[in-house]
């Protein structure tokens, strides 16, 4: 039986190819069929539509962009929806908000289906390399079904308990990414503006204590000012905006996050919203220099 993937993007493709690779028997499908191809080559099947993913695929692994998206591909809200998920499990791979995710795991048992959501911390380069993190949540019996799929794309696993806490501790890891970033982000324009040395400061960066895995990927692209996507401004806009909404339901301050968030809204209302999450650096420059939005 077929392992289906939906959703093709810049983190599903990369991680569908390893499932491919690693010899899973998969079926795929998305939206622009051209992302496809590759997965073809490497030996996986093309599906002409989602329903036919669900018809041979007893686990449907879905890397949606948000919930529209994962709506439509399941048919919920119409009577397709049932026919899809019964008797399947449905993994949830992209980010959502909390909220839809355990709303998405109550129809879906109505229906005779099984949910795990498994967002994951990592991006383009992580998804290439097969190091994403995986966090897991749902029917322990469905997790353990899941997991050895899990392998080839992941590093690791870690169990978060119920729906939707696997989903809250993305935004919790994510929190603490987006304002990584902006720091660092920031702290290369001080540098810049001052007229100092760029590559000493990646070099002193990298030898200190605030190294790390995000900085040495990081740092480089602004140094090279090289945009090129791993992990796009208006995803992390969206990410944002979705950590912020959970904050404010639990009355918690999020001050860092505030700030963050008005940076890339403005990234992205300058037009860079499909760059890499460095290019928050043209929004700083834009303050800097007093250019309009």
């Amino acid at each position: 039986m077929y392992t289906g993937f939906v959703g093709l993007g810049v983190m599903g493709r990369p991680m569908a190819l390893n499932l491919a690779r690693a010899g899973t028997p998969l079926l795929v499908w998305n939206r622009t069929p051209a992302h496809c191809e590759p997965l073809r080559a490497a030996g996986a099947e093309v599906a002409a539509h989602p329903a036919e993913v669900f018809d041979r695929a007893d686990v449907v692994i879905l890397m949606l962009a948000d919930e529209t998206a994962v709506d439509a591909v399941l048919g919920r809200g119409t009577p397709d929806f049932a026919a899809r998920v019964a008797g399947h499990v449905v993994v949830h791979m992209g980010t959502t908000s909390p909220e839809y995710s355990a709303g998405l795991q109550d129809d879906i048992r109505a229906a005779g289906g099984r949910y795990v959501e498994a967002p994951v911390s990592g991006s383009r380069v992580p998804a290439e390399q097969g190091q994403l993190v995986a966090m897991l949540a749902g029917d322990s019996e469905a997790v353990e079904a899941v997991r050895p799929l899990l392998d080839p794309m992941c590093r690791e696993t870690f169990d978060c308990g119920h729906v939707p806490d696997a989903l809250l501790m993305k935004l919790s890891v994510n929190l603490f990414l987006i304002t990584l970033v902006t720091g660092l982000t920031e702290a290369f324009h001080f540098a810049d503006r001052y007229g100092l040395d760029r590559r000493r400061f990646l070099d002193v960066l990298d030898a200190g204590p605030m190294a790390s895995s995000v900085s040495r990927v990081k740092a480089p692209k602004l140094f090279a000012r090289d945009f090129a996507v791993q992990a796009a401004a208006k995803d992390v806009l969206k990410n944002n905006q979705l950590i912020a909404e959970a904050a404010r339901k639990a009355g918690l301050a999020s001050p860092l996050l505030d700030v963050c968030h008005t940076l890339f809204d403005e990234t992205v209302t300058q037009g860079h919203g499909g760059e890499d999450m460095v290019a928050v650096l043209r929004a700083m420059e834009a303050r800097t220099d007093g250019t309009p939005l």
